[in-house]
């Protein structure tokens, strides 16, 4: 898994970004077809403080692209909603691909009563 980690208007900090590696883990934990994951945190300057500090990620799986960005006061809240969001959306990814063990019906063997 590629992990891309970039900063707009901020500097990311070893701290930082071990936090952020530790939190994107569980999406590797549920689903490991993880070809790639960006991640930009960004700060900007609005008036309202609120929601200030915002954190995007782009994560490529197998088959298609999952997008989650989140905004908060402080960056690491963001870094935990954006978590959250991933991680749904990953397992949500994977429970609509996941095989159900269903045959189709060309591919069953027919029984006939004797």
């Amino acid at each position: 898994m590629n992990m891309t980690i970039s900063g707009h208007h901020l500097e990311v900090t070893p701290a930082l970004r071990g936090y952020v590696t530790s939190k994107l883990d569980r999406i590797t934990r549920h689903f490991d077809q993880v070809v790639d994951v960006k991640v930009l945190l960004t700060v900007d300057n609005m008036k309202e403080k609120d929601s200030r500090q915002r954190a995007e990620c782009n994560v490529h799986v197998k088959g298609r692209d999952i997008f989650a960005e989140s905004s908060h006061a402080d960056l690491y809240a963001a870094v935990d909603e954006l978590a959250d969001k991933l991680d749904r959306q990953v397992a949500r990814h994977k429970t609509k691909i996941k095989d159900h063990h269903h045959v189709s019906a060309k591919r069953q063997e027919q029984t006939y009563p004797q």
